[in-house]
Parts: C-alpha cells; sequence; structure tokens
C-alpha cells in the first residue's frame, strides 16, 4: 500500500478548518480520516483536530482493530465519545458556540474495509480507473432530491446546498453511517468537500489515473481545486494498492 494526504487553505479562506491524517496500529491495518470543521472564531478546526487527533492517537495503539463488528463498534464508540468532547468544549469556551465537524474515516484490513461516515465530506473507492462514491451526503439538499422535492441538476447549485442535517457537534449522540466496502478496489479516496464541490467526479478520475507518482497526483487535485476558485479548505486522504498487490 502507498499512503499519501495533503490539506490546503484554498484561495478564499483565512485559514484552514479541515484536518486530515493517516495512521497504522500496530499490526499495519490503516485508519483514513478527513474532518472538515465549521464555527466561527477558529473553532471549527478546534473541533476537526478534536475528531482526527482523537481517532488517530487511539488507533495507533490498536495491537489490530479486530473482526468486522470490532470495528463497527471502535467507530461508532469513538465518533460519540469524541462528539461528547466537542460539546465539553463549547461548554467550556462560550466564543466556539455552534463549532462542529464533517467525518468521514476508512479501516483498511487484510480481510476488510470499513468506511464511516458524518456529514458531507466523500469517501470514494477506485476499481479499474473508474471512481465510485460510497458515502452519502447529511445534507438539506440530498434529503430533498431523496424525496423528489428537487433534480439533483437543481441541488448543484442550491442556495442551501452547504446546510447540514448531521455533524459531530450538532448532534448528541450522533449516528454514523457506516458501509462495508469492496475489496476488489485499487485505492481509497477520502476528501472535504472543497475538492468535490470545485472538480467532478471525471476530472479527478483523470489525474489519479496519470502517470504521475501518487504525491504529485494528489498536490495537483489540489492546484486544480484552487485554480477553479479554490472557495473552501480542500483535505485528501489517499491509499493505492501498489502493483502486484492482491486486486
Amino acid at each position: 500500500m502507498k499512503a499519501y494526504y495533503i490539506t490546503d487553505t484554498g484561495k478564499v479562506r483565512t485559514h484552514n478548518e479541515d484536518s486530515v491524517m493517516i495512521v497504522q496500529n500496530l499490526s499495519g491495518e490503516y485508519l483514513m480520516v478527513v474532518a472538515d470543521g465549521m464555527g466561527g472564531h477558529k473553532a471549527g478546526e478546534v473541533a476537526s483536530s478534536i475528531v482526527v487527533n482523537g481517532l488517530t492517537d487511539k488507533f495507533k495503539k490498536l495491537e489490530t482493530i479486530g473482526e468486522k463488528q470490532d470495528a463497527v463498534n471502535w467507530i461508532r464508540k469513538n465518533a460519540n465519545e469524541l462528539n461528547e468532547a466537542i460539546f465539553k468544549y463549547t461548554d467550556e469556551f462560550e466564543e466556539s458556540k455552534g463549532m462542529g465537524t464533517t467525518l468521514v474515516l476508512a479501516i483498511v484490513t487484510n480481510n476488510y474495509i470499513l468506511f464511516g461516515n458524518v456529514g458531507d465530506s466523500s469517501g470514494f473507492v477506485m476499481k479499474k480507473g473508474v471512481l465510485y462514491k460510497v458515502t452519502k451526503d447529511h445534507t438539506l439538499v440530498n434529503l430533498l432530491v431523496e424525496t423528489g422535492e428537487l433534480t439533483p441538476e437543481e441541488a448543484e447549485n442550491h442556495p442551501r446546498k452547504n446546510v447540514l442535517m448531521r455533524a459531530l457537534g450538532a448532534n448528541n449522540p450522533i449516528d454514523v453511517d457506516i458501509f462495508d466496502v469492496d475489496m476488489g478496489s485499487d485505492a481509497i479516496l477520502l476528501c472535504s468537500d472543497g475538492l468535490t464541490n470545485m472538480l467532478t467526479n471525471v476530472q479527478i478520475e483523470k489525474v489519479l489515473n496519470s502517470d504521475l507518482s501518487l504525491e504529485e497526483r494528489i498536490v495537483k487535485l489540489i492546484r486544480k481545486s484552487n485554480l477553479r476558485g479554490g472557495t473552501d479548505n480542500v483535505s485528501i486522504a489517499y491509499l493505492e494498492k501498489e502493483s502486484g498487490e492482491d486486486k
């Protein structure tokens, strides 16, 4: 496996409220995490770092994450504990009221791949050069699309596109969507909406399928997002199988 992660402030925002990390535990299993924070007075970056640092610090110390159900339980338990930590922080620091964060994560072992998701950061897999979105956005417009009140085209440029129906720091307890991901995937891409709002899946695919090194491809995605406006922070975590590894 080869892995790379990066975050960038973009061209419009004055500071970066995203957090991103990829770590391995003691048996070499992977945890990938992206969190897109929100809230004034730099509180968004506090919320996203509470979640990313909290999850990665715990995962690194594990001998193994265990069986699939153990991993599901671990995701749910720790997401709720860190959600509580955000609420506790806002109780202590009045100026941080309203802070929260999205969360998208992947746990990768030899026997299974799981995604967890809250909010509108995205989890994708690459299979035979095609990018497939696995996670489902917890947004108002996505809810309206599902109920038939909006078409996907109308949702694309809807003025309330960024209104979240679910986020850590906003709901307590927090419900994490869990996805059992195909082991035949060639690569995993997690990202904040700073990437998906700027580039289409086809544009992302084209860069990921290029002959550049892994690091160069991910940096190029950031650069292309910024060239198209860079209206938000952009964070990417990417993990791919090396040639010769089981597909």
